[in-house]
């Protein structure tokens, strides 16, 4: 079986640089806070752009499963629905990438 590789980048939302480190970190907290709730999810990283180049997005989400069924079961996990709703609006752009390794 195949593990799968599932990375998602972001741009937040923010008035003030204050606002968007804010925004940035509760996105941080909240993702970090199911790493050990869901099943296949052999590996989850959060990461903060510091490049402040203008293409970079402000941060991502490296993650890694034991199979395409634990991702999708990752989508429908009300852990992962819970962290979606409490993020709310606060992203701007959202970018995927799936694959196998």
């Amino acid at each position: 079986m195949q593990s799968v590789k599932h990375i998602v980048m972001w741009n937040l939302r923010g008035d003030s640089e204050q606002e968007r480190s804010a925004n940035i970190q509760k996105l941080k907290t909240e993702f970090e806070s199911i790493r050990h709730e869901i099943p296949g999810l052999k590996l989850l990283e959060i990461g903060v752009d510091f490049s402040q180049i203008d293409y970079a997005c402000d941060v991502v989400l490296y993650s890694e499963f034991d199979s395409l069924e634990a991702l999708k079961g990752y989508a429908a996990h009300p852990a992962h629905l819970r962290v979606r709703e409490a993020l709310g609006n606060l992203r701007t752009d959202r970018y995927q990438v799936d694959y196998f390794a």
